[in-house]
């Protein structure tokens, strides 16, 4: 399995003989609304449109997970597996093979890998979006991807899961509360599904951020603090921060499968 961090949310994951693009931001700006004065990430650096990509995994339909410049450039004819709100962007786009995943619904990619999702982060009052669990069905290696920290319960049936990537650290805003949700839920997780592996989504990497909202988020935590609460709890789980851009085969033992 190898991965390579994109920047914020957007990672190419590489498990079962497959190439997957996750939540991809990889050109232009990030805006919410086209409101720049209110928030604006910039790159500092291009990412390269990765080729050969088999699949992208969409988790919500925000444009920091769904964006759209990012998925004009990219090949209509790339299946895609999305939330019910990120499958409407991408069919408004014009992609020609959208799979919309319901919570506990799996997508089978070449009988080599499963993707099922799970209940997510909750947009607004009663929309709740996707997380993922892929399982590459020749190790049963699994991984768990959900990018603001809201992990269901209903994960602990997936357990043991060896990679998981979330939110290592707290976002929040006064008043609104913790909009990025790391520490403690991080630990929860990793207390239920026992993993490997953990890697940090969420974070800046080389991304510049501007404009009102920015002045008054507050980030709480880090990755060396993750390490020493999950010492604490006597926990084997590896973190890695990767640096943006780099592949890296993560470090995995095979699990004995149970019969």
């Amino acid at each position: 399995m190898y991965l390579t961090w994109l920047d914020s949310n957007s990672w190419l994951l590489e498990i079962g003989q497959h190439k997957i693009l996750i939540d991809p931001w990889l050109v232009g700006s990030l805006t919410f609304a086209n409101l720049d004065w209110l928030f604006k990430g910039s790159r500092t650096k291009e990412r390269p449109i990765p080729e050969n990509i088999d699949l992208i995994v969409l988790s919500q339909g925000l444009e920091d997970h769904a964006h759209p410049p990012t998925l004009k450039q990219l090949d209509r004819n790339i299946p895609v597996v999305a939330s019910p709100n990120a499958a409407k962007v991408v069919q408004e786009l014009g992609y020609t093979s959208v799979t919309t995943l319901a919570h506990g619904e799996t997508y089978k990619l070449n009988q080599q890998l499963e993707i099922t999702a799970v209940p997510g982060s909750p947009i607004g009052p009663t929309s709740i979006e996707n997380g993922y669990v892929f399982k590459e069905l020749a190790t049963d290696l699994k991984l768990y991807y959900e990018p603001h920290g809201y992990h269901s319960p209903q994960l602990k049936q997936f357990a043991p899961i060896d990679v998981v990537i979330t939110p290592l650290i707290d976002l929040s805003l006064p008043v609104v509360g913790a909009i990025i949700r790391g520490q403690q839920k991080a630990l929860e997780v990793a207390e239920w599904l026992q993993p490997q592996v953990m890697l940090p989504t969420a974070s800046p990497g080389d991304v510049m951020y501007e404009g009102l909202l920015v002045k008054f988020l507050k980030a709480v935590g880090s990755g060396d603090e993750m390490r020493s609460q999950l010492a604490k709890l006597q926990l084997s789980t590896q973190i890695i921060e990767p640096q943006p851009g780099d592949r890296f085969e993560i470090p995995l033992q095979q699990r004995r499968l149970t019969v």
